[in-house]
């Protein structure tokens, strides 16, 4: 599975839960999220993406730490099956 289809399919899901997911590129801040999702209950989550047997660079741990240290909502998420998942606890929250 590629990354860019998890990735396609994380923004369709988001869609459909009435969200929205930015492509997230910021050239002078290398390592940060693939994506911002806004949600409809207000929350914002910074999600990076991983195609299964991925890992996080060096920079892309540091992000995480900063986001942690921020107390922002940050999910890095391995395969369609683990979106799915994720969208799932989302949308129990929304309802």
């Amino acid at each position: 599975m590629l990354e860019k289809n998890i990735e396609a399919h994380l923004v369709s899901q988001i869609k459909k839960l009435g969200g929205v997911a930015y492509k997230f590129v910021s050239p002078a801040n290398r390592g940060v999220s693939d994506r911002i999702v806004c949600l409809p209950d207000g929350s914002t989550w910074f999600v990076e993406l991983k195609a299964p047997g991925g890992r996080l660079s060096p920079l892309q741990k540091v992000f995480q730490s900063e986001m942690a240290r921020l107390c922002q909502n940050y999910v890095c998420l391995w395969s369609k099956e683990h979106v799915d998942e994720w969208i799932k606890e989302r949308a129990y929250a929304l309802a």
